[in-house]
């Protein structure tokens, strides 16, 4: 039976590539799929890891035995022990249950996560300053407006000063939001404005398009989102925020990412600013921040990113240690970053793509406060 239902999920999975369209992308059942195939092969792997690393012992076991006696009437194998198989089993049950709660309940587990960053330079009048920043939408992947509902409550509920939305809206079609703008429509207007830069999904690179023409539609209509959901869409290009005679930079750029499209322009975007503007950029990509930006000229004091989704697994104990497999792809890929006194942050992602859950690294919602002074120890 055990043998006959993984034939039939291989089948299932398959079939399901090969029906798989490129000219629509990710779908809930691309999503349901991998999800399945997460549940189904992880912990078999798990089991199998266990089950051959007893079997390298009894076969070193067997030879000791084999070559030390006369008579060899004995099974060169020993028994598998049950503690083994057992342990193997339980050891499996941890990734198979993990993954089921990621998709029933970790998804939508929002947590807000609240950060104070100290700078010498920091503008008097904004010491204290907060920003609420959510990052990587993926509306196409939402399937619970209750829930989502909630999460735009959280975010109102931080009464921050500004807002800042760091791209990928979708997951690739501007027809993917349409049934969310009045949710978002809901995020409440802050004191210093709603702003937002683009994310690599945004530009429609994931699938297959009929024309150049239909890509370019689909480009504008997500661009004309962020506008419908009254964020304001920083293209290359800086505005400054002022508060009690003075003021900040804000800046931002489209996408620029060390494997993907760099389209982000950063001396473009800080022109006219001097390095001793005070600076905050929005770049959706946190490997800008690692290859281009800590080290330009103009010192961008904070930089604010997403992207990552903290690979939506890994083992997170907030404080104390957090580990995914995303931390060897990207140096920067959840929470605080410095540099000699220049900070990344790196949001761990509103929403999910491809597996449609999340294990250990929870949606956030983030709240950031700047503070005038030196680094706590």
């Amino acid at each position: 039976m055990y043998q006959a239902i993984s034939l039939l999920f291989a089948v299932y999975f398959l079939y399901t590539i090969s029906q798989f369209d490129r000219s629509k992308g990710q779908t809930q059942q691309t999503m349901f799929v991998l999800g399945l195939v997460l549940m189904v092969y992880l912990p078999k792997i798990v089991l199998a890891i266990v089950m051959v690393t007893e079997d390298v012992f009894r076969i070193g076991i067997g030879s000791v035995t084999f070559l030390a006696k006369k008579e060899r009437d004995q099974p060169f194998f020993a028994s598998r022990r049950k503690f083994v198989s057992q342990l193997g089993m339980g050891l499996a049950a941890i990734p198979f249950l993990s993954l089921l709660y990621g998709i029933l309940e970790g998804k939508y587990n929002f947590k807000v996560i609240k950060q104070q960053i100290y700078f010498p330079d920091l503008p008097e009048e904004f010491d204290g300053f907060t920003i609420t920043q959510i990052s990587d939408v993926h509306s196409g992947s939402f399937d619970n407006p209750e829930k989502i509902n909630y999460a735009i409550d959280l975010v109102n509920a931080q009464n921050s000063d500004m807002i800042l939305f760091t791209g990928d809206i979708v997951n690739t079609h501007a027809k993917e939001m349409i049934p969310w703008i009045s949710t978002f429509n809901r995020i409440k207007e802050h004191k210093y404005g709603k702003y937002s830069v683009l994310g690599n999904h945004d530009y429609g690179e994931y699938v297959t398009w009929p024309s150049e023409k239909e890509k370019e539609a689909n480009f504008q209509a997500i661009k004309n989102l962020y506008g419908q959901i009254d964020f304001k869409l920083l293209l290359n290009e800086h505005t400054f925020i002022e508060k009690g005679g003075q003021k900040l930079a804000l800046v931002g750029v489209e996408n620029w990412g060390h494997n993907f499209k760099k389209l982000g322009d950063i001396d473009k975007a800080s022109e006219g600013l001097t390095s001793k503007d005070f600076k905050i950029l929005m770049s959706h990509d946190p490997s800008h921040w690692d290859y281009i930006v800590q080290h330009h000229q103009k010192n961008f004091h904070l930089t604010l990113s997403g992207h990552t989704h903290g690979m939506q697994f890994g083992i997170e104990i907030p404080g104390y240690f957090k580990w995914s497999l995303v931390q060897y792809v990207y140096k920067q890929w959840a929470g605080l970053y410095e540099n000699k006194g220049k900070y990344v942050y790196v949001n761990r992602g509103f929403g999910f793509h491809a597996y449609s859950g999340r294990v250990g690294i929870m949606p956030e919602i983030t709240v950031i406060e700047l503070k005038k002074g030196n680094k706590l120890v």
